[in-house]
C-alpha cells in the first residue's frame, strides 16, 4: 500500500482505449543523436514515427531511437506528437495525401477504419524471426491487429481497466478494503455501491465521493464492466447492433442516477474532481494512471480489481499498438524500426507507463517493483489475473458517430430527461440506424 499525497491534477491517459498520454504536445520533435543535424546526410534513410504522448513517453522513444540509430548508422527516426483529439483526423487527412509516417502509434478504436482503408502494412513475416519471439505476446493482445492470415500491427500497451481507491477513506469509514474483499468473492457491485454511499460527505467543507467513474464527462467505457459482469454488453459479438438497452443496461443507468441524484455519493457531470486531490473513494481507470498515482504523497492507495457482477469481474482492456504503413517509401526499415520497438528490450523500456503485451515484461520484477508502484500481490491481483478476463471495447468504422449517440444518452441521464429505458431505448434505435448505414 502506497502513501500518497496531492499531486498534478487527473490528467488524460489515451482513451481507454489505451491507456497513454497527451500533454497537449505537437508538432516535430527533433530525435536521436543525429536529429539536430537537419535532413541527415546524402543517400541516409529517414523515417518518420508519429504518436501522441506527452513529454516524458517521448524521453522514453528519444532513448530508444538513439539505440535504433546506433544499430542502424544508414536509418535516421524523427519523431512527431499529436495532441490525442486530433490523431485520428490527421492520420486520415495524410492518409489522403499519400503522406503517412513510416511508423505510427494506433489506439484500439482507429484500426478498424485503418483496417477498411487499406492503409496499414503487414508484418506477419515477424511470426518466422525466433529471436523477436513472436509467441512471446499474449495472444488475445494480438487479435485487434489480425485481419486473416494477416498481422496489421503490434500492441505495446495493453492496460486493462482497474479501480484505484483511497485507503484512508475505506479505514476512517471502517470499511473492509475492496482487495480483501475480492480476494473473499465479495466484492460485487451492490458492495462496491454500498461502499461509495458510506464513505460520501456532503458537508460543503469537507466534500467527499464514494466514486468516479468518469476521467472525463465523454469517457463512458468503463460502465460497460457491469454488464460484462452480467453476461451482456454494450453491443453484440459481431458489434452489429446495439445491445445495452436491455435489463443490465438499463440497470448500469440507474446505478449511475442514483448515485449522481439520490445518494450524491459520483460527482455531477462538469465536476472537475481528481483522485489525487483525496476527496475521492473510488477512481476506475486504466493501469496506465499509475504514473500520476505514484506521485501521491498525502493518503494511502492502491488497486483492486473492478467489482464483480454473476459472471465475475469483467474489466475493459484499452489497447495502443504500433503500425506501419503501405505507402512508406522505405517499407524495409519502417519493419525494422518498428520490430525495435516492439521487442522485449522495447517493450522492457515502455512499460514505465504501459502495461506489456509481452509475458516476460509483464511478469518482470523490473515492470512490477517500480518506485511507488501498488504492491506486488495487487498489482497480481488487479491487473496480471485480470487480463485474461479483460475485453477490449471493438472499434467500428463509424465510431465516432456512434460515439455522438452515446454521449447523446449521457446528456439525458446527466440532466434527468428520461427515464433509463426510455433513454436507452432512444440510444438504441439511433446507434442501429447508424449500424445499418451502408
Amino acid at each position: 500500500m502506497k502513501k500518497a499525497k496531492l499531486a498534478i491534477p487527473l490528467t488524460l491517459m489515451v482513451a481507454f482505449t489505451i491507456g497513454c498520454s497527451n500533454s497537449g504536445s505537437s508538432g516535430s520533435a527533433g530525435t536521436g543523436a543525429e536529429a539536430s543535424n537537419g535532413s541527415g546526410q546524402k543517400g541516409e534513410v529517414e523515417l518518420k514515427f508519429m504518436m501522441w504522448g506527452n513529454q516524458a513517453h517521448m524521453d522514453v522513444y528519444n532513448k530508444l531511437i538513439d539505440g535504433f540509430q546506433q544499430e542502424n548508422p544508414g536509418i535516421r527516426v524523427t519523431m512527431e506528437s499529436v495532441p490525442f483529439a486530433d490523431y485520428q483526423q490527421k492520420i486520415s487527412v495524410l492518409a489522403a495525401g499519400k503522406s503517412l509516417p513510416d511508423v505510427a502509434w494506433v489506439a484500439e478504436r482507429m484500426v478498424p477504419q485503418f483496417m477498411d482503408n487499406g492503409i496499414l502494412a503487414d508484418v506477419s513475416e515477424f511470426k518466422d524471426d525466433a529471436e523477436f519471439n513472436l509467441g512471446d505476446f499474449i495472444p488475445s493482445t494480438l487479435d485487434l491487429f489480425r485481419d486473416g492470415d494477416k498481422l496489421l500491427g503490434l500492441p505495446f500497451s495493453t492496460p486493462p481497466v482497474v479501480m484505484f481507491y483511497n485507503k484512508t477513506l475505506f479505514d476512517k469509514a471502517g470499511l473492509t478494503d475492496p482487495n480483501t474483499l475480492a480476494k473473499e468473492g465479495k466484492w460485487t457491485w451492490a458492495e462496491f455501491e454500498k461502499s461509495a454511499q458510506a464513505i460520501a460527505s456532503k458537508d460543503a467543507q469537507n466534500r467527499v465521493y464514494g466514486a468516479n467513474f468518469f476521467r472525463d464527462w465523454t469517457n463512458w467505457v468503463t460502465l460497460s464492466s457491469y454488464s460484462w459482469s452480467n453476461g451482456s454488453g454494450p453491443f453484440n459479438k459481431e458489434i452489429t447492433e446495439f445491445t445495452w438497452n436491455d435489463q443490465y443496461g438499463v440497470e448500469t443507468f440507474q446505478m449511475l442516477e442514483r448515485m449522481m441524484f439520490t445518494d450524491e455519493s459520483h460527482p455531477k457531470a462538469g465536476e472537475q474532481v481528481g483522485f489525487d486531490a483525496g476527496n475521492v473513494a473510488m477512481f476506475f481507470d486504466v493501469y496506465s494512471y499509475v504514473s500520476k498515482a505514484r506521485e501521491i504523497k498525502d493518503f494511502e492507495w492502491s488497486i483492486a480489481p473492478t467489482p464483480s457482477g454473476s459472471q465475475g469481474s469483467v474489466p475493459m482492456l484499452g489497447q495502443a499498438g504500433y503500425a506501419a504503413f503501405n505507402d512508406s517509401k522505405h517499407p524495409e526499415e519502417s519493419k525494422k524500426l518498428l520490430k525495435y520497438f516492439a521487442s522485449q528490450e522495447g517493450i522492457q523500456a515502455t512499460s514505465t507507463y504501459f502495461v506489456p503485451p509481452r509475458t516476460t515484461v509483464l511478469n518482470s520484477d523490473e515492470f512490477i517493483n517500480q518506485p511507488n508502484n501498488p504492491s506486488k500481490e495487487h498489482i497480481l491481483q488487479a491487473v496480471i489475473d485480470e487480463m485474461p478476463k479483460a475485453r477490449i471495447l471493438p472499434g467500428h468504422v463509424r465510431w465516432q458517430n456512434i460515439d455522438n449517440a452515446i454521449l447523446q444518452g449521457f446528456d439525458r441521464l446527466f440532466g434527468k430527461v428520461a427515464p433509463a429505458e426510455d433513454n436507452l431505448k432512444k440510444v438504441a434505435d439511433e446507434v442501429n440506424a447508424i449500424m445499418q448505414m451502408q
